[in-house]
């Protein structure tokens, strides 16, 4: 674990857990603290495949990222992009092309403080703190700008982020938002909590999350699908994070009620 805070943001209380910290801890990271691990092991006791779930989350990032880099789009927006951890987007589409480019959002500020750490020396990647609603601020941020031509296609990333979205929100709305300065041969790739796939302890789960003040809101296929509304679905349409387009062994889960979750899929602008 990390013994010394001195580089924590003032405005981050270690003692009240966070989503992105919790999701780093599942998946081996080192950017948490007692209570993002007191919760985390609350989870896994609850539902103890969520790790497992989380680690196919990641797969499924390297997955669509790359089917976007094969597809020929060389710039990655990746809104709600969390701590880093290995295997960032940066990483997987560099190493195809050095010449990708990635703005990472996020308004958790310890993700955008060790993202900046991770990415000094990387004229390529920036990372950006905002929230998901502030559209004009991201798109127009000179951060932003001064990487990602909106002229050209973009790869559009919300793993893990829209199910911390209330209705009350109008997350299809935010999408439409975001999908009107996306020229054709965009990609969007989202994955997102499923909330009839049956997965037991979910709901403990949900209350149990009530402690980082960022509460999950489970949606339905048909819910998630909205999502996407102006994309065409990139085959095998919405799927269980584990089911689009898995390479191997390493991209499934043991437990098969686990490759179900969550949903996950990639939509293409028209």
């Amino acid at each position: 674990m990390i013994p010394d805070l001195s580089w924590v943001p003032p405005e981050v209380d270690v003692n009240v857990p966070n989503p992105a910290r919790v999701y780093d801890y599942w998946l081996d990271g080192d950017h948490h603290f007692p209570a993002d691990r007191e919760l985390g092991e609350q989870i896994l006791r609850i539902m103890p495949g969520v790790r497992d779930a989380a680690r196919l989350n990641r797969a499924f990032l390297r997955r669509a990222a790359t089917y976007m880099v094969e597809s020929g789009v060389r710039q990655f927006l990746d809104i709600g992009s969390g701590i880093p951890t290995v295997g960032n987007l940066h990483e997987i589409v560099q190493s195809i092309d050095p010449d990708c480019r990635v703005v990472y959002v996020d308004r958790e500020p310890v993700a955008v403080a060790h993202s900046q750490l991770l990415l000094e020396g990387n004229d390529r990647c920036v990372a950006l703190q905002a929230d998901l609603r502030d559209v004009e601020e991201i798109l127009t941020s000179p951060k932003t700008t001064a990487l990602l031509d909106f002229a050209q296609p973009v790869g559009l990333f919300m793993l893990l982020l829209l199910h911390f979205v209330p209705d009350s929100w109008d997350p299809v709305a935010l999408l439409a938002r975001y999908r009107a300065q996306l020229v054709s041969g965009s990609f969007l790739a989202v994955s997102h909590v499923a909330a009839d796939a049956g997965s037991a302890g979910l709901d403990e789960a949900i209350e149990a999350y009530r402690s980082t003040q960022n509460q999950p809101f489970p949606r339905t296929h048909d819910q998630v699908m909205r999502f996407f509304d102006g994309f065409e679905m990139v085959k095998p349409g919405l799927v269980g994070c584990a089911m689009w387009n898995p390479e191997g062994v390493g991209d499934m889960s043991e437990d098969p009620a686990i490759n179900n979750l969550p949903y996950a899929g990639v939509g293409r602008l028209l």
